[in-house]
């Protein structure tokens, strides 16, 4: 029960987040009170809440600096992709829609339930030692407070609430169970006969009046987008700092000023023995468990060297009574205030009195004092003079944005001038008016190709304005050339429209061969299907090469009278297909009994889906970031 209290820190919090609530493993302790609400455009709303771009910014960041711990090799270019940005931006927003219907909802964790939690939950037991006692080298190694930890906590565990109303009451009827694993698991014996338009392809050979009349008829399909070759300048805090120089002397003064970030927190090690008394309990039952330690501090005063086998044997705090009442090494923090102004205020080897807390009567031992040690400045001058830099650039920004805002403005007809004042360095990109997939940076902001592509910069040739693309970061861009939309002549798309009307032609003649196979089966009955190739059972757990069109017609095909013939068109031609024999799923079938356990989760994950949509309309959620294109599907060939 004590262990419990102490040993609230930031690794933990992570560690539940991720068990607990998947949609949360992107954020730190942070919560959206913790943001600043000015100055930043408005990403998202969500009941009203504004998710600010700065949100946004921190809380990408906090995600992709957690991924390059956790896997170091990750590709950078992953991290700063839209699709990963926008994921960050889904999470921000769940999380606003949930501590609303928590809000409505009036749901809260109370501190007993939260200790009860830890204590009795499994999912917890891999954060604590063999001996039950808490992994405390790996919570050190976080930094967080308990205030904090049980703040986050608390949160979740309420927020879990919003959901499990929901997940834990999805149907799971054997019926309805039934029907599902038929779907999944019914196989079908069927003869295929594909008709592959790759095979046809050279019987065809289009004529230049042909592939006229195509392009002609298509030219939709063979415009150049509008495009504009621009030039631009970036005004952000890493450009400011490249300039900076910082003397020996200030930082220096630097690392004297913030002594205590580079002093190592101090622990200390002690062992205690607990008289448990709620301080709910009566005042006779509390004044009897004092006197009940009184009395064990009277004994250990006489024989200092018994106070482990006395803990072993009277403590009640089972997390540290096994071991002789060691808690191990703590830092402020961690303790109940009165444990810890006891346990900070002795000397190695010395023994408390009575301390009382809300949890009983301690009796403390202290063991060990370990930290407080000061880095030499040696040691973090780099870390320092990064610091220092970033700060001086910072404080920078303000004043640079506003030269950065009025040069571009006042002098349109170049970016030359505030090249030159704010020593910023000219790129070129060739953009659309709408990002290109996987663009980073500027080039990725919808407001910025608004502005490029706005009348005033377009005919005039003049600068746009300033444009903030991200937290302290300024953009301003200009064109160079301009290239309208147009159809590309023929000449130049030739081959193109040469393999689309081959492959055109070629799918005609596979569905017309299949089409005729079909025929000649529906009318020949068995004997037509002599040449057919040998069966082959399908599902829906095991298509094997069949095209995803091909198998779901097999799988629908009337099996009331078998066989039964059906032509199915396909994007690679045509598939006749043969049907021969239905199989149900046995109950103890392999497949079957491995499904039971996860039918009620696929169902509780498509119930929570659901009400998290259903919340999402019902707290007007708001999504202002510009869409992400989707990430192309898999294209791999089926037959």
């Amino acid at each position: 029960m004590f262990d419990f209290v102490r040993t609230h820190t930031r690794l933990l919090q992570f560690l539940l987040v991720l068990l607990i609530f998947p949609s949360f493993v992107f954020f730190g302790v942070q919560g959206y009170s913790s943001f600043t609400e000015g100055g930043n455009a408005t990403v998202a709303e969500v009941d009203g809440h504004a998710i600010k771009q700065q949100q946004w910014d921190m809380a990408h960041q906090q995600q992709a600096e957690r991924l390059r711990r956790q896997m170091p090799n990750v590709d950078p270019k992953l991290l700063d992709s839209p699709q990963f940005k926008r994921e960050t931006l889904d999470q921000l927003v769940r999380e606003r829609v949930l501590l609303s219907a928590a809000e409505k909802q009036h749901l809260a964790v109370n501190d007993d339930r939260l200790q009860r939690l830890f204590i009795s939950d499994p999912q917890y037991a891999f954060l604590r030692k063999p001996d039950g006692s808490i992994n405390n080298e790996m919570l050190a190694a976080q930094g967080m407070s308990s205030a904090d930890f049980a703040e986050r906590l608390r949160r979740d565990l309420t927020l879990r609430q919003v959901m499990e109303g929901v997940t834990q009451s999805a149907p799971d009827t054997p019926a309805a169970r039934q029907i599902s694993f038929n779907a999944l698991l019914q196989q079908r014996q069927v003869q295929l006969q594909r008709f592959n338009a790759a095979d046809y392809t050279a019987r065809v050979n289009p004529s230049d009046a042909e592939l006229k009349a195509y392009y002609d008829g298509h030219q939709a399909q063979f415009k150049a987008p509008e495009q504009a070759v621009i030039e631009y300048v970036v005004l952000g805090v890493d450009a400011l700092q490249q300039d900076l120089s910082v003397s020996e002397e200030d930082l220096r003064k630097y690392y004297d000023e913030n002594a205590a970030r580079y002093t190592s927190a101090e622990q200390r090690r002690a062992s205690h023995i607990l008289v448990a008394s709620d301080k709910d309990q009566p005042a006779a039952e509390r004044a009897k468990a004092k006197a009940k330690a009184e009395a064990l501090l009277a004994e250990l005063r006489k024989n200092p060297a018994s106070f482990a086998e006395v803990a072993k044997k009277e403590s009640q705090d089972p997390g540290s009574a096994q071991r002789g009442g060691d808690l191990d090494f703590f830092a402020r923090g961690a303790m109940v205030k009165p444990f810890e102004d006891a346990a900070y205020a002795m000397k190695p080897g010395e023994i408390s009195n009575v301390v009382e807390s809300d949890f009983g009567y301690h009796i403390i031992r202290l063991d060990a004092v370990r930290g407080g040690e000061k880095k030499p400045f040696e040691a973090v001058r780099p870390e320092i003079e990064a610091e220092v830099k970033k700060q001086l650039a910072q404080r920078r920004y303000t004043e640079a944005a506003e030269q950065f805002t009025n040069t571009v403005y006042e002098q349109s007809d170049s970016l030359q001038p505030v090249m030159d004042k704010l020593k910023l360095k000219k790129q070129t990109a060739t953009v659309q008016r709408t990002p290109a997939p996987g663009a980073t940076g500027a080039l990725a902001s919808p407001k910025l190709l608004e502005a490029v592509f706005s009348n005033d910069v377009l005919r005039n040739k003049r600068n746009t304005e300033a444009v903030e693309v991200g937290a302290n970061q300024l953009v301003s861009a200009r064109v160079t050339e301009y290239r309208p939309e147009r159809v590309r002549p023929f000449e130049e798309v030739q081959l193109q429209v040469r393999e689309r009307v081959v492959n055109e032609q070629a799918l005609a003649l596979a569905r017309k061969d299949g089409q005729a196979r079909l025929a000649q089966l529906q009318q020949g009955g068995d004997a037509a299907a002599g040449s057919l190739p040998a069966a082959v059972t399908v599902s829906r757990a095991e298509r094997g090469d069949l095209a995803p069109a091909a198998l779901d017609a097999v799988l629908r095909a009337d099996a009331s009278k078998l066989p039964a013939v059906l032509g199915v068109d396909v994007p690679q031609g045509y598939v006749v297909a043969r049907l021969l024999k239905v199989e149900s799923p046995k109950a103890d079938a392999p497949q079957l009994v491995a499904l039971q356990g996860q039918y009620a989760q696929a169902w509780a994950a498509a119930e929570g889906r659901a009400y998290y949509e259903a919340l999402k309309k019902r707290f007007d959620v708001k999504i202002k970031a510009p869409a992400v294109a989707a990430v192309p599907a898999d294209a791999a060939a089926s037959k």
